[in-house]
């Protein structure tokens, strides 16, 4: 994992140097190049976790017994659904930056609608009363 952060760290070196060579009208292509190298290597790390828990969740099932964080209200997602708010608020500095250059307040606005939608999906996607509830479902 910590090659990804050099390579991350070279890529935005470089998009720096880029910027710097090229001046300020080519700043939004740049950053969004950038930013999807970003996201490509957040979904590569989300799926590969999804993958894992998917398999542990599967031996699980397979061995009789239930899936993790189906009967705890913290379970294993706490982590996850934590490590998501603090990446999006990471993230939220440059994207609010972006919004407001591009489109002064309502850029703003919107940045922060897609940040707070994100979230929200992200929580109700992983939340704990979801697993329970299936899980009473599954026992009868």
């Amino acid at each position: 994992m910590e090659a990804r952060d050099t390579e991350l760290e070279k890529e935005l070196d470089a998009t720096l140097q880029a910027r710097r060579e090229l001046g300020t009208e080519y700043e939004p292509a740049l950053v969004e190049s950038f930013l999807e190298k970003v996201e490509q290597r957040l979904d590569a790390t989300v799926d590969r976790r999804v993958r894992r828990q998917v398999a542990e969740q599967r031996m699980v099932v397979a061995r009789g017994g239930r899936p993790p964080g189906a009967g705890d209200h913290f379970g294993e997602n706490f982590g996850e659904r934590f490590g998501f708010a603090i990446i999006s608020l990471v993230l939220a500095i440059p994207l609010s930056a972006i919004g407001v250059a591009n489109a002064g307040l309502k850029g703003l606005i919107v940045t922060w609608a897609g940040i707070v939608g994100v979230n929200a999906f992200q929580a109700a996607r992983t939340a704990p009363w979801r697993h329970s509830r299936r899980a009473e479902d599954e026992d009868r």
